[in-house]
């Protein structure tokens, strides 16, 4: 096992790494923006290097300077969390030529599984379910036409690299399609340095679901069941539960003997998230995330593991410590992002929290580093808390997310709270009646 972790990101996540490397018996470094300097992470971590100004790219994604704390720091191991460099094969590298593990997967690896038309054509020729669409990245205009006409519209055009919905444009016919090309590529350059576009069949109204899955050296694979993300805003998730409720049992076996394989055939290792698309009869992939998500929490209040800790041991050599066949889904969970925004419009919401007050109670669990005083910066994401609930069942834990909201108290900033309690008193979040359009069709 490793002796010292460096982690590489902030705020929540940086403390939830902290947490669980001090159960392990693992000491911790943590880089920092000047910005964060009086952060919870910060507190907490055994050793702290200022990497640089507030600015991510001066700090956070300073290659050079990360670079130069994981020498200064002696650890053997680097946490990227997700987010920054958490998927950034240049970094990974670095720590290679460093000679401290990098926890997540190889270069190699993470080099291949980032050109997503390229990957979703490997498990397409392997028998995979996906997408019918272009077979990789489109090279030029006249092709995308043809490829489009074939395919039948609406078409979806997507960025080869990287996510978040950057790059993407829903395409309904061919007046559209050149322009939104144009644009996509555009996009895709500019939040990416890669403009390679592809091109899927656009489904109306679907279902998103991801498999959580933990892969180590010796070719262990297990799941830890299925994520619904399909509450989302500009595809950026916004609330996640496990099990999916829209899932039979039929189906949800063959979900998560699917995503096994595909790990599989794609070689990785590490923990990983495996997204699909459910249109109601056929679930179809999407791409991999090769890192640790957002949404963690759920699985593990669901089914009563830890996934960082198991993450770490993996990448250290270990061998998965989870047999699939003990492994049980526990509980129903569920999480909402609580992030600092404006409920009417979305707009970021910076500024000095005056009173907090963070839920509690049974099944209730909340990530995060805000305390009250602090100020929530303009300069990263407006993610300040995860609510993570669990129940018994999907009514049960929509009532204690109820009540958790309700008890969430955050004063000074706005925050999206006030959304998320409308969203579980609406009907059809409660009746199971929505897809991933819900939020952006007007609710």
């Amino acid at each position: 096992m490793f002796k010292k972790i460096l982690i590489a990101n902030r705020s929540e996540i940086a403390l939830r790494i902290i947490r669980a490397a001090k159960e392990l018996g693992i000491k911790t470094v943590l880089v920092y923006s000047k910005e964060d300097r009086d952060s919870i992470p910060v507190m907490l971590a055994d050793e702290t290097i200022c990497i640089g100004e507030a600015i991510a790219k001066e700090s956070y994604l300073n290659l050079p300077n990360v670079a130069q704390a994981i020498v200064n720091s002696n650890c053997d191991a680097v946490h990227p969390g997700y987010g920054f460099l958490s998927e950034n094969p240049a970094f990974a590298n670095i720590c290679k030529d460093l000679n401290v593990t990098f926890i997540g997967p190889d270069v190699q690896t993470m080099e291949r599984l980032s050109d997503k038309s390229s990957v979703k054509y490997i498990l397409s020729k392997a028998g995979i379910p996906t997408i019918p669409g272009s077979d990789g990245s489109i090279d030029n205009e006249e092709n995308l036409k043809t490829v489009a006409k074939n395919v039948g519209y609406p078409v979806l055009l997507k960025a080869s690299w990287g996510g978040g919905g950057k790059g993407m444009r829903i395409v309904r016919n061919e007046d559209t399609l050149i322009d939104q090309y144009r644009s996509a590529k555009l996009e895709a350059k500019a939040s990416f340095g890669k403009d390679e576009i592809y091109l899927e069949k656009f489904i109306e109204h679907p279902r998103h679901i991801e498999v959580q899955v933990i892969a180590d050296k010796y070719g262990n694979v297990v799941h830890v069941g299925e994520r619904d993300c399909s509450i989302q805003r500009k595809h950026q998730k916004l609330l996640e539960e496990s099990p999916s409720p829209v899932l039979n049992e039929e189906q949800r076996e063959k979900l998560h003997t699917v995503a096994v394989e595909a790990t599989k055939i794609l070689g990785y290792q590490n923990v990983g998230t495996l997204e699909f698309l459910f249109d109601g009869n056929e679930f179809y992939f999407i791409e991999i995330n090769t890192r640790i998500q957002v949404e963690h929490p759920v699985s593990e209040m669901a089914y009563g593991v830890d996934l960082v800790k198991e993450q770490i041991a993996v990448a250290s050599g270990e061998h998965l410590s989870i047999d699939q066949e003990k492994l049980m889904q526990k509980f129903h969970a569920m999480e909402c992002r609580i992030n600092a925004e404006n409920p009417d419009n979305f707009m970021p919401s910076p500024g000095r929290i005056t009173k907090l007050f963070i839920p509690g109670g049974p099944g209730i669990r909340v990530d995060t580093a805000v305390y009250c005083g602090m100020n929530v910066s303009p300069s990263y994401d407006s993610l300040i808390a995860k609510l993570i609930v669990r129940g018994n069942d999907r009514e049960e834990t929509i009532n204690r997310m109820k009540r958790g909201l309700d008890e969430f108290i955050v004063e000074g900033i706005y925050t999206n709270v006030d959304f998320f309690k409308r969203l579980l008193r609406s009907n059809e979040f409660i009746s199971n009646n929505y897809d991933t359009n819900f939020i952006d069709n007007g609710f």
